[in-house]
């Protein structure tokens, strides 16, 4: 699909083979407090949820995609979740799995992608968000993209044992 290809990167379904990227992923400590985990998650759930992951987005609400180089290096996933069809909207978010390759226009390229795709393929009227107020990468990848702050969500999210807010970014299709 023409939509989801960029210059350097292209976004695409998982595959069983996504078994140990996305195992590593979700189990990455570092990284739950994007995602409100708090349990690690067993190969087995993973494998369970990969072999449903062909289901439509408007049975399961949801999409993942896996953001790959065009040498087939896998590195990180952009989703849609929240889909929901009666107020044409989803929610975003994306990860670049390595410190490494964040900030080299991965995480932009795949943002704009599934901007594109989600205006122009599922219809959606608009796209949310929630940012960190302590991640400025993210809410300077989402504003330069047309998202606007909408609110601020106090003492949204535990961190650590302390409270921490969260913006609320929102773009509209106009």
């Amino acid at each position: 699909m023409i939509t989801l290809k960029g210059e350097n990167i292209y976004l695409r379904a998982l595959e069983p083979e996504d078994l140990e990227f996305i195992h590593t992923v979700e189990n990455d400590e570092s990284i739950w407090e994007i995602s409100n985990t708090q349990t690690p998650y067993s190969k087995f759930l993973i494998k369970q949820y990969l072999e449903n992951a062909h289901k439509d987005i408007f049975e399961v609400k949801q999409l993942r995609l896996v953001i790959s180089s065009y040498s087939e290096v896998t590195l990180g996933m952009i989703d849609l979740f929240d889909f929901d069809f009666k107020n044409s909207r989803a929610g975003v978010g994306i990860l670049v799995k390595e410190p490494s390759d964040r900030l080299k226009g991965y995480g932009n390229e795949a943002l704009k992608l599934l901007i594109d795709y989600s205006f122009t393929h599922l219809g959606l009227h608009q796209l949310y968000c929630n940012i960190s107020e302590e991640n400025e990468a993210s809410i300077k990848l989402f504003a330069n993209h047309g998202f606007k702050e909408i609110g601020l969500k106090k003492d949204w999210n535990t961190i650590n044992g302390s409270y921490k807010n969260e913006y609320l970014f929102q773009l509209i299709n106009n």
